[in-house]
């Protein structure tokens, strides 16, 4: 029940029943008792839908429950106190002192940050969730490498929960943006996702059956390091990574703008870019062979696009889907093409609800 109210906000008894599948009485039980605990809120229902005396609506009270979500990228940290049903109760940006990502500076911040935004409350955060641009071992929380970070074998979910005195959750900022898009963006209604999203590097995360693949030790779906050309020398050593030829600086060479173009150059320029523009043909090959890749391996029902990849979609999608007209899978089952509806802040969004998966287990 909590975490229906968490994901779906507010409904009615008779949607709980018919969502949960239970009878009245005991929908009526449970509402109470959350009511009781200060968990939920029953108010008259506004839509004005019904005729004659309104019905009743639970919602739940954001500030019952509330975790801290930490988005750790590369220029600054995101940290914000989010509440019982998604909302954002308090938020700040922090830049590291002259670009220093060293773990225990870092570390010292949140934990400031977490002190500053939990004294606004009359209870401590029950978990933190963060999200970094890295690979994370998912059976201790250890960021086993942050290329941009510089990190190598960071204990990071221990050294904050031994700052902030909060049970701690971390991941991958593109297995969290795929999670946060899957409950609360572009793909809430489909249980099979692939979502894609482009800043420095390319990232990935899977939804298979409404769970996050995450494989054996949490570095699953690196899909940006799919080998797809073995001319160009990757980041992390490798040659032919498919980030390689449709990454930042990828899209950088194929629309004209030197290496040192600033971000919002680049998003200008890909959002001048008008479907079928030549400059962007052999681009947008690159990106269609890695897109049928990906597609052939997880018959997703949906694929979303987020960061650059969301800006540079319309100019491109008509030549994704020809181009994925051509799998087998497609041909046989279809899929969708949509940008991200959560746009920069998928990573902070799913390093709450990663926070509250745990959570509302126990409430």
């Amino acid at each position: 029940m909590v975490r229906s109210i968490h994901l779906g906000g507010q409904r009615t008894r008779k949607d709980l029943a018919d969502r949960l599948e239970l009878n009245r009485s005991t929908i009526k039980a449970v509402v109470d008792e959350l009511v009781g605990d200060g968990l939920a809120i029953e108010n008259p229902d506004s839509s004005g839908g019904n005729a004659g005396r309104p019905s009743l609506v639970v919602a739940p009270v954001p500030s019952s429950v509330w975790v801290v979500a930490v988005d750790a990228a590369i220029d600054w940290l995101t940290v914000a106190a989010v509440g019982l049903g998604g909302s954002v109760l308090a938020e700040v940006r922090l830049e590291p002192p002259a670009g220093e990502f060293d773990p225990q500076v870092l570390v010292r911040l949140l934990g400031d940050a977490v002190t500053s935004i939990g004294a606004r409350f009359d209870r401590p955060p029950s978990a933190v969730g963060v999200a970094v641009p890295g690979l994370v071992r998912s059976s201790d929380n250890l960021v086993r490498s942050a290329p941009n970070l510089g990190w190598v074998d960071v204990p990071l979910g221990d050294m904050l929960a031994a700052e902030t005195g909060s049970d701690v959750f971390v991941g991958n900022e593109s297995n969290l943006g795929a999670l946060a898009e899957h409950v609360r963006g572009a793909a809430r209604d489909v249980d099979d996702v692939v979502y894609l999203m482009a800043d420095v590097g390319v990232g990935g995360g899977v939804i298979s059956s409404g769970v996050t693949v995450v494989g054996a030790g949490g570095y699953a779906v690196e899909l940006g390091h799919m080998g797809i050309n073995g001319r160009r020398r990757c980041r992390c050593g490798s040659l032919g990574c498919w980030e390689t030829e449709v990454g930042r600086f990828a899209m950088q060479r194929a629309v004209g703008l030197p290496e040192h173009a600033t971000i919002d150059e680049l998003c200008d320029r890909l959002q001048s870019c008008t479907p079928g523009d030549p400059v962007l043909d052999s681009y947008a090959e690159w990106l269609a062979l890695g897109l049928r890749n990906v597609v052939a391996m997880f018959d997703p029902r949906v694929v979303v696009f987020g960061g650059l990849f969301a800006d540079l979609l319309p100019a491109v999608q008509d030549r994704l889907v020809a181009s994925l007209a051509e799998s087998l899978v497609v041909r046989q089952f279809g899929v969708q093409l949509r940008p991200a509806a959560l746009g920069s802040r998928a990573s902070l969004v799913g390093a709450a609800e990663v926070a509250f998966a745990t959570v509302l287990d126990r409430v």
